[in-house]
């Protein structure tokens, strides 16, 4: 099982060298966006922060719990890289509340984000919680400090993923973090998305990012999405969920008596956890107040925030290095509040881009009692963006 799991994550691992195909993100297919992106159109276009993946795939066919399908994994996000302890500004919002990030409370008092911030599934945040503080003393950063909280979020993989199973162990959250680098980030069926579901496609990682007109900040967004139903889905201002009623979720061999729409997946069932980092000089409050601005991006695409789902939001900056300094004199620098409206825009803008990027990125899996989710697919997107005169050359 040990051997199949390895190779498993090998198999899925994004390509690399000069024979790896690019994968398509949303504006190579045409969709418009406003705004301009960073050179890699990602998160870690905000200097210093580095993103990680740790991907599970394994077996198919019925479930059974503790052996499988597996269909999950875990994503990793360090502000100022994974060779840096020192604490960013940082501020959270939650939209609906039924789902986790742990550390928050601390984020809120204290106004700073000590370490990474780690997303999973929904049953392996405390696995997960516990491995990053294992991997923070091992590498010798508790010499101050004798407690941790860390930041740890999750989504709902239950319908393709063994989630009783409790297949993520520490070993994985360690290989996520240990795998965090700088450069272009892995999207759709990876990491903690690997079996997430979103406006029922096949959903998981996205980002973008954006350059703010004036002082050259950047913003930069990475979302994990499993949220949101199939009608109200509106990409770039056109009604996609409502030109596209077919390619809903259903047991294989799909168009049987099997299909039908499978109950552990209703239609207002999932959760969405965003990432937001710029290098703009932002106070914790003003981060809040970021955070808050993501709730307007969801809802560019037909994000409802439904009862069932968990919206939760973190917004860092990595300007103000050593502020946590806990003796002397921390001086701080911060954007002025009337000069706050072009960052607001900007996460506005990326949290949109990243959502439809990991829509975009997403290929289509079958998972446990061989539920299969779609991929969005993006020769009828193209049309319907054409229909609408919405399509980019």
């Amino acid at each position: 099982m040990k051997l199949a799991l390895f190779v498993a994550c090998l198999i899925v691992a994004p390509p690399s060298g000069a024979a790896a195909q690019k994968p398509e993100r949303a504006r190579d297919l045409g969709v418009p966006f406003e705004g301009t992106p960073g050179p890699l159109d990602a998160i870690t276009d905000v200097g210093g922060v580095e993103v990680g993946h740790r991907t599970l795939i394994v077996g198919s066919g019925k479930l059974v719990v503790g052996k499988g399908p597996v269909r999950t994994g875990v994503t990793a996000v360090f502000p100022r890289g994974k060779g840096s302890d020192d604490p960013v500004f940082a501020g959270w919002f939650t939209m609906n509340g039924n789902g986790e990030m742990t550390g928050t409370t601390w984020v809120e008092e204290s106004g700073f984000l000590w370490g990474p911030v780690l997303i999973t599934n929904t049953h392996s945040v405390g696995v997960v919680r516990d491995a990053v503080i294992e991997w923070i003393v091992g590498k010798g950063r508790m010499h101050s400090d004798e407690w941790s909280l860390p930041v740890v979020a999750e989504t709902w993989d239950g319908g393709l993923n063994d989630i009783n199973g409790f297949h993520v162990t520490k070993q994985d959250a360690w290989a996520a973090m240990d795998s965090a680098r700088g450069g272009p980030v892995a999207e759709g069926s990876i990491g903690g998305g690997t079996g997430m579901v979103c406006n029922r496609f096949k959903g998981g990682i996205g980002t973008a990012s954006r350059r703010v007109p004036g002082e050259g900040y950047t913003v930069g967004v990475l979302v994990q999405c499993n949220y949101g139903g199939r009608a109200p889905l509106r990409i770039a201002g056109v009604p996609v969920g409502r030109e596209i009623t077919d390619l809903l979720p259903c047991r294989a061999p799909c168009g049987g008596t099997r299909s039908d729409a499978n109950a552990r997946l209703a239609q207002d069932l999932g959760s969405i956890i965003i990432v937001v980092g710029t290098d703009a000089p932002l106070l914790p409050h003003q981060l809040k107040r970021i955070a808050r601005r993501a709730v307007l991006g969801v809802g560019r695409l037909g994000g409802l925030a439904s009862n069932s789902s968990g919206d939760i939001f973190i917004a860092f900056s990595t300007a103000n290095p050593q502020a946590s300094r806990d003796t002397g004199l921390a001086r701080v620098t911060m954007v002025a509040n009337d000069q706050i409206t072009p960052l607001f825009e900007a996460t506005i803008q990326a949290t949109e881009e990243a959502i439809v990027n990991a829509m975009v990125a997403a290929r289509t899996m079958t998972g446990a009692d061989d539920l299969t989710v779609y991929a969005l697919p993006h020769d009828r997107l193209r049309e319907i963006l054409k229909k609408y005169n919405r399509l980019n050359p």
